[in-house]
């Protein structure tokens, strides 16, 4: 089981990035090999500045690896560092067909009504994205909702290729679909997703946050008057209770009824302070591994290097194949 998964490399990471994406690749280390790469020629398909860019990569490879991710048993990496991503990219845009492309909803979603305006890159990055697995012959890719369609057209891609060339040259990835991620809110909203984006800081945990400021985000988030319920159905249009219940359930691997059945009948005056002791004791760790990671960014770079050599041996064979199956020589 060779498990490929990549993130953009996003400054700033939060509560959310953590429980709803970041915990289940830690978890994933235990169930295949695994691969996991900063996508930073995805990135690209919109304007970033270059040292901003530059500092994300490292500040995402810092924060994986404080959270868990083992670059002892994983191989992490970054897109750039390995050119047979965006070769490989270009020899299956022969592949890809436009029709296929023009049937993705985030492209749809992402360009707004000035499609014309924005890049090639963003029409095409499916396609980039299918290289990214088949390259490795993944096995299986973590994928939520919004990313379904995009394995669909890498499985798609990856037959029309062996198919037209007759070759058995890339395995057809299945979708990795384990229990998803939390879904954590605002604290100072339920109703809308934590952000990076939000111009209060007070709405979000930062890995970053010591322990007095994780204590005064929780003990400030926003909630109604109402004790916390005996069961789920009475969280039914209170969502800062249901939000508070869900981080505390992801932090300690339990469903929201197993909460509640510690804590119904609870006020937040109670609930809020267990909860603020759990997620300091949680992120406490995390932000001291990130504190030296950043402090050594040659060391992050060295780990960078070591996971593309690896990642770039392993697909190798695979970009060479493809080569050889299109009559190129290189």
């Amino acid at each position: 089981m060779r498990i490929v998964s990549g993130i953009q490399p996003t400054g700033n990471l939060h509560l959310g990035n953590y429980l709803g994406a970041i915990k289940r690749w830690v978890a994933m280390q235990d169930e295949g090999e695994c691969l996991f790469f900063l996508a930073d020629l995805h990135a690209i398909t919109v304007y970033n500045d270059p040292a901003e860019l530059r500092a994300n990569v490292r500040a995402m490879a810092a924060a994986l690896i404080a959270c868990g991710i083992d670059p002892q048993r994983s191989i992490l990496f970054n897109q750039a560092r390995v050119p047979a991503h965006a070769e490989l990219a270009w020899l299956l845009n022969g592949t890809a067909r436009m029709g296929w492309l023009n049937r993705m909803t985030q492209f749809k979603e992402k360009s707004g009504k000035n499609r014309e305006a924005v890049s090639v890159g963003l029409f095409a990055y499916p396609v980039l994205m299918a290289a990214d697995v088949l390259l490795y012959q993944a096995t299986h890719v973590p994928v939520g909702e919004d990313q379904k369609q995009h394995l669909e057209l890498a499985r798609d891609i990856a037959t029309k290729f062996n198919t037209d060339f007759a070759v058995d040259l890339f395995t057809l990835p299945e979708p990795l679909i384990g229990k998803a991620g939390a879904r954590v809110m605002s604290l100072r909203d339920g109703t809308a997703k934590m952000s990076k984006s939000d111009p209060s800081d007070m709405s979000r945990v930062n890995l970053t946050d010591d322990s007095d400021l994780i204590a005064q985000k929780i003990r400030k988030a926003k909630t109604d008057a109402d004790p916390l319920p005996d069961g789920v159905d009475g969280l039914e249009g209170r969502p800062e209770a249901r939000n508070l219940v869900a981080i505390y359930a992801a932090l300690t691997g339990q469903e929201a009824q197993g909460v509640l059945d510690q804590h119904g009948g609870q006020g937040f005056g109670a609930f809020k302070p267990a909860l603020a002791e759990l997620l300091v004791e949680t992120m406490r760790p995390i932000k001291q591994r990130l504190d030296e990671l950043n402090a050594n960014p040659g060391e992050l770079d060295a780990i960078l290097e070591r996971g593309s050599a690896r990642a770039a041996e392993l697909g190798r064979p695979t970009l060479l194949n493809a080569y050889e199956a299109l009559g190129l020589q290189r």
